[in-house]
C-alpha cells in the first residue's frame, strides 16, 4: 500500500464518518489543535486503523504523532 492511498483513506474516513471540514483535512494540520480530534474520536480512529490496516494502535505508539501528515506515515511504517 501506498502512502497515497493510505492518505486517501484516513482523509475520507476524517471527512465521511468524523465529518471534519474539508479545510481542516492537510498534511500540516494539528491532529488535535488544528482537526479537533478528541478522546471520543481517539476511540473510532482505532477501530477504523484495526479494520482498515490490520494493526491495533496503542496510545504510547501516537506520542509522537502530531500532524496528519506523521499519522499517515505511521501507519505506513506499522504496515
Amino acid at each position: 500500500m501506498t502512502i497515497e492511498e493510505i492518505k486517501s483513506k484516513v482523509n475520507n474516513f476524517l471527512l465521511d464518518d468524523l465529518e471534519i471540514d474539508t479545510e481542516k483535512v492537510h498534511d500540516d494540520a494539528r491532529l488535535k489543535e488544528d482537526v479537533g480530534i478528541d478522546s471520543l474520536d481517539y476511540v473510532d480512529i482505532v477501530a477504523f486503523v484495526r479494520r482498515e490496516f490490520g494493526f491495533k494502535i496503542e496510545k504510547a505508539d501516537m506520542q509522537d504523532v502530531v500532524t496528519l501528515k506523521q499519522f499517515y506515515e505511521f501507519i505506513m511504517q506499522k504496515l
